[in-house]
């Protein structure tokens, strides 16, 4: 790499641990959708909620043309350290070799991983919900293959937690992170509409400005204080966000999940002067020369996701917590997710346009109004 180049993250994964998956002898294709293109990247695959070594017998990377077909002649073997398999210590990841392969931006890649061993579900399978098809395959290495023979599909992320790529040293990128409204939960299967989706599409269709990939590293049931679905905002924000390649900007939103307490424990209710506190973390944390930006949190209302959650107690919170991040001058940046979803006649809950119906998450058109709220000239290089 010249020292006119930089890896930069062009796609992620959040690791989080599985439900319920289990593996034996079989070939994962996993389908990533990058934000900028290039020349050459490398694959990143993650064994961070493992109990032993995980085993990975061989891996390709190639152009994805349909479904679990790649473009002909675009196969390209992954190494690692010079050989085709590679064994992940646990609670780690491995990155690829370098892979000459040139792709577009917003294109779709094939990443193919064999596991060769048993994973049982007592395994700790690493992988989250992907809203998108992936393909498992029969028993055996079609990791080569460019037409892999289905098993089953999916619509989980396994393993393959980030694509790099080679870029020029301007380049720099922002990691989303955030929970189900920033993976985009509810929006329509393989469409590709999450706000982080939204912000790279954006940024790419710019007639000039500093190039940008975007990471998404939504993760559902996420919050910024405890644990549920994988670890808290603040226990995965060094290695899901400061720890990324080429990060120059992240964008936190957080928040909705402490407030609706899924789990319904006592000791989990927040109140907002604890919730400002573990943003005032984020902003505390982040290294030298990345702009920290914060979105607002939406309204739910009546949500009918998890019947029961709202209530006025913990809307007078959202209010409080969102009055606060208009305010303070701890971020570099606010995105008002808020505002640009909320119904002007009753701000507690979203216009109806952008409810997908459930009153929480957004539609597939709320979702793009949150990725239009984001001020472009954010990412440009301060003079």
């Amino acid at each position: 790499m010249r020292d006119d180049t930089h890896w930069v993250g062009t796609w992620t994964a959040a690791p989080a641990p599985a439900e319920g998956a289990a593996f034996g002898n079989h070939t994962l294709r996993m389908i990533p959708r990058v934000s900028i293109g290039g020349s050459a990247l490398r694959v990143r695959i993650s064994n961070a909620y493992g109990t032993r070594p995980l085993a990975i017998g061989a891996a390709c990377v190639g152009l994805r043309s349909a479904g679990p077909a790649v473009v002909p002649g675009s196969s390209r073997r992954i190494k690692f350290g010079g050989e085709a398999g590679a064994t992940i210590a646990v609670g780690a990841l491995v990155v690829s070799d370098p892979v000459d392969i040139a792709f577009a931006p917003l294109s779709d890649l094939a990443v193919s991983v064999h596991l060769p061993d048993d994973l049982p579900a007592s395994f700790g399978i690493t992988g989250r919900y992907a809203r998108q098809t992936n393909y498992i395959s029969p028993p055996g290495d079609f990791s080569a293959a460019e037409i892999m023979p289905v098993g089953r599909l999916t619509d989980d992320w396994y393993f393959v937690s980030g694509v790099d790529v080679v870029a020029p040293r301007e380049t720099g990128a922002v990691v989303a992170l955030g929970d189900s409204l920033t993976d985009a939960n509810i929006s329509t299967h393989d469409g590709h509409h999450s706000w982080p989706s939204q912000l790279a599409r954006r940024l790419m269709a710019r007639q000039s400005g500093r190039p940008m990939a975007v990471m998404n590293q939504g993760l559902g049931g996420n919050r910024i204080l405890h644990d549920i679905r994988g670890d808290s905002g603040l226990r995965r924000f060094d290695r899901d966000v400061l720890a990324q390649p080429g990060i120059t900007h992240a964008i936190i939103m957080l928040g909705t999940n402490d407030l609706r307490n899924r789990s319904g424990k006592p000791e989990e209710e927040v109140t907002a002067p604890q919730m400002i506190g573990g943003l005032k973390q984020f902003a505390m944390r982040h290294a030298r020369g990345i702009r920290v930006i914060v979105g607002t949190l939406t309204p739910f209302e009546n949500e009918t996701f998890l019947p029961g959650a709202w209530n006025p107690k913990r809307e007078a919170i959202r209010q409080e917590v969102n009055e606060w991040l208009r305010e303070t001058d701890a971020f570099d940046a606010i995105v008002d997710f808020d505002r640009a979803l909320r119904d002007p006649d009753q701000p507690t809950r979203m216009l109806p346009k952008y409810d997908c119906g459930d009153h929480l998450h957004p539609s597939d058109l709320g979702y793009r109004a949150m990725g239009d709220a984001i001020d472009l000239a954010l990412f440009e290089v301060k003079p």
